[in-house]
Formats: C-alpha cells, sequence, structure tokens
C-alpha cells in the first residue's frame, strides 16, 4: 500500500507529465482538493473540489491550461496517513511567462490506499514573476 508520500510523489509527477488520467486515477471517490484552502479565483465560495468530476474539472481548468508546472520540494514531513511538502511550484503559462509560488502541500492517503486530500497552503499575493 502506498504512503501519502508516495501518493503525492505520484501527483506531482502526473501533473508534471501532463498526464489527467493518470493524476485522477490517484483520487478517492470521495476525495477533495483544496489549492489553494479557503476563497480564491479557482474556488470563489472556498469550500474545495469534491469528488471525482469537481476535479476532474479542476484539473481540465487550471493545471492542464498551463504549459508547464514543475514541484520544488524542499522538506518533506510524513506523519500517518498524511505528509506535507515545503517548497516551490513553478508554473509556465502558454507564451512563455512564468510565476512561483512558496507553500505547504500536504496529501492525506484514504483507508483503501487513493488520495483522500491534496491541500495547498500558498497566498495569491506572494505569487512572483519570474523569467
Amino acid at each position: 500500500m502506498s504512503t501519502a508520500r508516495e501518493l503525492g510523489e505520484a501527483s506531482m509527477a502526473a501533473v508534471e507529465a501532463h498526464d489527467g488520467q493518470a493524476w485522477l486515477a490517484l483520487f478517492a471517490d470521495d476525495a477533495v482538493v483544496e489549492d489553494p484552502i479557503g476563497p480564491s479565483m479557482f474556488d470563489p465560495e472556498g469550500r474545495g473540489h469534491r469528488g471525482t468530476e469537481a476535479i476532474a474539472a479542476f484539473y481540465d481548468t487550471v493545471i492542464r491550461s498551463n504549459e508547464s508546472i514543475e514541484f520544488d520540494i524542499r522538506q518533506s514531513f510524513l506523519c500517518g496517513d498524511e505528509v506535507a511538502n515545503v517548497g516551490v511550484i513553478r508554473i509556465t503559462f502558454a507564451g512563455g511567462s512564468a510565476v512561483e509560488v512558496d507553500g505547504v502541500y500536504t496529501y492525506r492517503r484514504s483507508p483503501d490506499g487513493k488520495l483522500a486530500a491534496i491541500r495547498a497552503y500558498w497566498e495569491p499575493d506572494a505569487i512572483r514573476s519570474v523569467s
């Protein structure tokens, strides 16, 4: 059975590879993605994207639309069925412009060994442009 860390690594690898099918296959049916946590441009009500249909829509509108997404995880803390990763996400848009944001990215494993939750702690005001 995969640990939360292994599930998180598989999630990041699928996102970096632009493999939506592999990414979606990692989730439990009742999983939630909160990226970022709370109200945001991606989730105005701040309730998270709940269930595979909502998570697939999040992938299509937020992840797939980017040229690339890269994770630079600097620290990882595995505790029970959860892992907290500290690092930077770099997003490159079509046309070549890019941004980075520091954050804490958590992954929780469900009892059946799938992803129960991804929760991302990052501040939209802290996004910075990079070249």
